[in-house]
Parts: structure tokens; C-alpha cells; sequence
């Protein structure tokens, strides 16, 4: 019954005693060849594309497990290359730090899966450029937000911390040069999304009631005082590296071009003042010592 199976193209030996002998024969015809070398041809152009950008990690690790058996790749050495290979240019940035070292002791095909899949939930956790963020200030638990038209007495728009959930006025798309954002060389634009207005400083405004930097929402690139461009560090890990993820503790800092490019961090504290009536929690800009109101928690809420 087997034997009747085989496509009639087939040359196979008429003394076929047992299954293993058949599958022997076959595997000794020039299709079998030509079929392994087309799997593993497919497998070597194999990409791998995360779900938000339209890819089906489930499918497409269904996929590789397929190619490397139809290939006859079973070293996992050798998987290890294939699947690395199978990973975007711009994931490499990212993965290639941490790919073989997590690889290292994998010595079988269900646990390079399993680790290749921890490092993809890893991913997923990322802040890329163009991701949608809220950051909540870690004392208080509530969130860094802006109005649209509503302002202080200088005129810029107003920057407070509100609601203890990132509602619409609390969210910011995240921008920087490269996919990813490092700790070590990469600075940060914050567009506020309802305004399409930048988290900066401005001039040497004060804040309403003390001494400390105003800060503001502005669009103003042509505006030499005006300073829109963070730095971050882990607040914990000092001389942290690696990549801005979610849920990352970190201190923001910008420079104030107003006084000679000086180094001021984002803060809030109790501190309340009113416009329009209505009370805000302030946020400043200061260069005393740091402490726990400098303290900002970094949400993701969508990856570009």
C-alpha cells in the first residue's frame, strides 16, 4: 500500500521489505535532494516580522521547525544561524546583544523555541521611535499631561500631573533617531498627542510658584531658547545600558539653552498653582540633587 503512494516518477527497488527500507530508497532519488535543497533555500530567505508590524510569531516559528526537518537540519548549532539570520536589520541593533548569550547553552530544538520567544517578549516591551508613551510620575502615581490651548501667564501651553490613569491629555508619541532608544548615546522628543505640541523649555520662563524652569508644550523650532531634546537614565542602575523599555524608572534631563546649555531634570512635587480656577500639580525643571520626585515611570502604551 505504501509502495502505491510513491509518485510513479519514482524508480524504487521491487525487493522493499518494511517501511524503513522505502523511505531509504526515496531518500536516495533526486527528488528528495532537490526537495531538501528548495526547504532549505526557503529557510535561508526566512524572515521573521514581529505582530506589529502584521507578523504571526506563532506561524512563522511552525514554519521553521518545518524547513529545518524537511531540510534535515536537526544540529541546533546550526538552527541557532538560521533563525538569527531570520531576524529584520533593524532588530539586530537590539537581538545581536543579547541573541548568543541567551543561545548559549541551548542544546535542543524545543529550547532554542522557548528562548527565542523570551527574547521576542522582550521586544515587544521596547520603546520605539514613534511609540505612544505615558509617564507617570513615581511618587504620586499620576501622569505627566497637557491641554490643549490652556496656558500659563508666559503664553506656552501648560504641563501638570493629573489623572492617576493615562487618559487622552497624558499621552506623548516618543521620537529618536534609530528603531530603538540606548541608554548610552540617544535623546528623546516628546509630542504631546492631542496638541502635536513638544515637551520642552523656554527662555528662562520660572514656573508659577518658585524659582525652578517653567515647563511647557511648544512649537517653536526656530526659537534658539527653546529646548526640546531629552536625555534619560535609569534612576536605579547607575551607568545603565541596553534599551528604553516599558515600565523602565528613569530621570529626564535637558539642557537650558537660556543658561548656557546647564543641565536641568524634570521634577514634580505638591506644589499646586491655578489657572482658569482650577488647581494643577506642578512640574518643573531644577539642578539640585536628585531625589524621589525626579522619579518619572515610562509606559508604553502602542509600538509605532
Amino acid at each position: 500500500m505504501a509502495k502505491s503512494l510513491v509518485d510513479s516518477t519514482i524508480k524504487i527497488p521491487t525487493k522493499i521489505r518494511d517501511i524503513e527500507e522505502l523511505r531509504n530508497a526515496l531518500k536516495e532519488d533526486i527528488s528528495f535532494t532537490i526537495f531538501k535543497n528548495t526547504n532549505k533555500r526557503i529557510l535561508q530567505s526566512l524572515k521573521y516580522i514581529p505582530e506589529r508590524k502584521g507578523g504571526n510569531t506563532s506561524k512563522f516559528i511552525s514554519n521553521f521547525r518545518k524547513l529545518c526537518y524537511n531540510s534535515e537540519i536537526n544540529d541546533v548549532e546550526e538552527q541557532k544561524k538560521y533563525l538569527y539570520n531570520s531576524l529584520p536589520i533593524g532588530h539586530l541593533y537590539y537581538i545581536s546583544n543579547i541573541f548568543y548569550k541567551k543561545m548559549k547553552n541551548v542544546n535542543s530544538n524545543n529550547e532554542l523555541i522557548k528562548k527565542f520567544e523570551d527574547i521576542i517578549v522582550d521586544e515587544a516591551n521596547l520603546i520605539t521611535n514613534e511609540s505612544v508613551v505615558a509617564l507617570k510620575h513615581v511618587a504620586t502615581g499620576k501622569y505627566l499631561s497637557s491641554i490643549k490651548n490652556l496656558r500659563y501667564e508666559t503664553g506656552n501651553n501648560l504641563i501638570f500631573v493629573g489623572s492617576s490613569d493615562p487618559v487622552p491629555n497624558s499621552l506623548w508619541k516618543v521620537k529618536f533617531d534609530n528603531e530603538f532608544a540606548t541608554y548610552t548615546n540617544s535623546s528623546i522628543k516628546l509630542q504631546h498627542i492631542n496638541s502635536w505640541q513638544f515637551l520642552g523649555i523656554n527662555n528662562g520662563y520660572k514656573s508659577p510658584s518658585n524659582n525652578h524652569t517653567e515647563v511647557s508644550c511648544k512649537y517653536s523650532p526656530n526659537d534658539i531658547y527653546w529646548s526640546e531634546n531629552w536625555k534619560f537614565n535609569h534612576s536605579k542602575l547607575a551607568n545603565h545600558q541596553g534599551y528604553l523599555k516599558s515600565n523602565d524608572i528613569i530621570n529626564l534631563s535637558i539642557e537650558n539653552r537660556y543658561y548656557n546649555n546647564k543641565v536641568e531634570f524634570l521634577r514634580s512635587h505638591d506644589i499646586q498653582f491655578t489657572i482658569e480656577n482650577n488647581t494643577y500639580q506642578e512640574v518643573v525643571c531644577h539642578n539640585e540633587r536628585l531625589g524621589g520626585n525626579d522619579e518619572w515611570c515610562i509606559e508604553l502604551i502602542k509600538q509605532a
